[in-house]
């Protein structure tokens, strides 16, 4: 009996959705779940045979779905980000990189059996990690600020040029295999990127003269997308991966244009892309393994987990300043991700079809790599970074969702007091300020998919919601319980209890602590801050305690924070009554009066 199409696209993304939900609780990769699902559905008990499932639609499918994914991936290559990054970082995304693929292949070539050109495509795809799965190890993993960046910005750097790599790897295999000369490869390489290229400075130049409204500005970039893959596959064949890197490479460096809503939407397009090409291509895998696949794809593992990436690291971060102990943990910790996992199934079905000897291994070693590499780092790096000392102590930094007077006044306070501090929100004027006052910002939604990527929480580990909007305070706390503890998350009230009434008031899951406690608001607050108040901090001692500094400043004066001796920072809330004590720092919003007395904290 055949099942309709539409009910297996339907089970497809019900199964995808909640891979990505369980790694989203686990703090685990996505990739891990939907790799071992597709598996589960397909080799394991044969439930799902996407061939038949799918039938023609299986290549069209994975090819759109794949460039549509490497353009998202290369759109987040900042040149200009290249210079601020050290030196350490620049080793390993440069000729680390290239030592990694070169011992990769080497190794596949020897171990695995593939064939030189197979073997240097192998070497492409899995030298890179990605940002999907960095991000969620570094949260789990907690390493030490300059660990926790080298890992981050070289899976934002390697991933975009990990994918261009393999797809001209791919072009010089498909040229010669089809006995095409050097010219031949040159020319279809040049023609995808001039494509690619001349489609991103014309879809630069109608985003910049907003000649397309910003509502189909996202629908827009996706046709472009969608049309320049397919006008270079029709000029020169298989040229069309080369046109869509590189235009998400251009799009992306281009100045004067703003590109964050149509990357969000790409976010989200991409995820439900991956959730389900990665359960299709999973469940493509045969089993069992051909002899000696299996144990080959573990040999290579070793050789590539506990030898070339020790090795490539030592290399590529000689002189960058890093102690060996940090150049131990990143030599350890190098997870697979999306790239690899999507273009060599593509890439294996494409050659499989030219009859390239050796191209049915690239997957299932490709995908033994991945599963291993997630599944051992994510369970022994944090230990061995407690072993090594490089593992980060309780972080004690504060995000702070918002950027208007309030949320940069409090910003500019804990800062003064030493605490990391994040201002993020999608307001740019309020971003732009919190920037000129010398704070660290984030440009953007803390709770979209370009937060989870992007945002470095390293040594952050509270959240204080104070934007305007009372239903994003409310998703923002929700968003960040699971990774700091609802007991580490507070929200500033928009209304008042008997503003907002019965009606109008969250359910219990969706609040959270008042911050400052009940009868404060942003609007009372903000309207404070208007009559002259200023926010103050100040020692307390045993002559002049908490007691005195009210009496000095008056019975209005409002408690915002409290710091131990030891440098913990106790939030006002509505939930524990904070007495200050001798030894403690107070922040306090104070009179105007005693704000003139003294002098103050203003916002900036």
């Amino acid at each position: 009996m055949a099942i309709d199409l539409g009910v297996v696209l339907t089970v497809l993304l019900v199964v995808g959705f909640l891979a990505q939900w369980l790694a989203w609780r686990m703090r685990l990769p996505a990739i891990l779940f939907l790799l071992l699902i597709g598996i589960a559905l397909g080799p394991a008990t044969g439930l799902f045979n996407p061939d038949k499932a799918l039938g023609a639609f299986l290549f069209p499918t994975v090819s759109l779905a794949v460039a549509l994914i490497l353009f998202e991936g290369s759109l987040t290559l900042r040149f200009s980000e290249l210079r601020g990054i050290g030196r350490s970082v620049r080793g390993l995304v440069s000729y680390g990189a290239v030592l990694a693929l070169l011992m990769l292949a080497a190794a596949a070539h020897w171990i695995a059996g593939l064939r030189w050109e197979v073997a240097f495509l192998f070497g492409a795809l899995t030298c890179v990690t990605g940002p999907t799965v960095i991000t969620p190890m570094l949260r789990t993993l907690r390493p030490d600020a300059r660990i926790a960046s080298a890992l981050r910005w070289e899976g934002i750097i390697l991933d975009p040029l990990g994918a261009l790599f393999a797809v001209l790897v791919f072009e010089a295999i498909v040229s010669h295999q089809q006995g095409h000369s050097l010219a031949v490869f040159g020319a279809t390489v040049g023609i995808g990127a001039a494509i690619g290229m001349v489609v991103a400075a014309g879809l630069a130049v109608l985003l910049y003269r907003q000649m397309i409204p910003e509502y189909l500005q996202a629908y827009g970039t996706l046709i472009a997308v969608l049309g320049a893959f397919t006008l270079s596959n029709q000029l020169a064949h298989e040229s069309g991966l080369v046109a869509v890197t590189l235009m998400g490479i251009t799009l992306g460096n281009v100045r004067r244009i703003h590109i964050d809503h149509i990357m969000d939407f790409k976010e989200h397009l991409s995820t439900l892309l991956v959730s389900l090409l990665f359960v299709v291509l999973a469940a493509r895998l045969h089993w069992p393994l051909p002899p000696g696949m299996l144990m080959a794809g573990i040999l290579v593992f070793l050789v590539a987990q506990f030898l070339i990436r020790p090795f490539t690291v030592l290399v590529g971060t000689v002189g960058g300043g890093m102690t060996w102990r940090e150049r131990a943990l990143v030599g350890y910790v190098s997870p697979r991700g999306i790239v690899a996992a999507s273009v060599s199934s593509l890439f294996a079905l494409r050659l499989g079809e030219l009859g390239v000897a050796g191209a049915g291994a690239l997957v299932p070693l490709v995908f033994i790599l991945i599963i291993a590499t997630v599944v051992l780092q994510s369970a022994t790096a944090r230990p061995l970074a407690r072993w090594l000392g490089v593992a980060a102590p309780d972080p004690t930094g504060v995000l702070i969702y918002g950027s208007d007077e309030v949320a940069r006044g409090i910003a500019t306070a804990l800062v003064e007091q030493g605490f990391q501090v994040i201002v993020a929100d999608d307001d740019w004027d309020g971003i732009s300020k919190a920037r000129m006052g010398g704070l660290s910002t984030f440009y953007g939604n803390p709770t979209s998919q370009h937060a989870e990527l992007n945002l470095d929480l390293t040594g952050i580990g509270r959240l204080l919601a104070m934007s305007v909007r009372r239903e994003m305070n409310s998703l923002a706390c929700m968003h960040y319980r699971a990774e700091f503890g609802r007991e580490r998350v507070y929200r500033l009230r928009v209304l008042a209890p008997e503003e907002s009434g019965n009606r109008a008031a969250f359910a219990g899951s969706l609040r959270s602590r008042a911050l400052f406690g009940n009868d404060m608001t942003h609007t009372r607050f903000s309207e404070l801050l208007a009559a002259g108040w200023r926010i103050k901090a100040n020692a307390l001692t045993v002559a002049f305690d908490w007691p005195a500094f009210v009496a000095q400043h008056g019975a209005d004066t409002v408690l915002l924070f409290g710091i131990e001796p030891g440098g913990k920072l106790r939030v006002a809330s509505n939930r524990r009554r904070t007495e200050p004590r001798s030894g403690w720092t107070v922040i306090a919003l104070v009179p105007p009066a005693a704000a003139e007395a003294a002098p103050a904290h203003a916002p900036v």
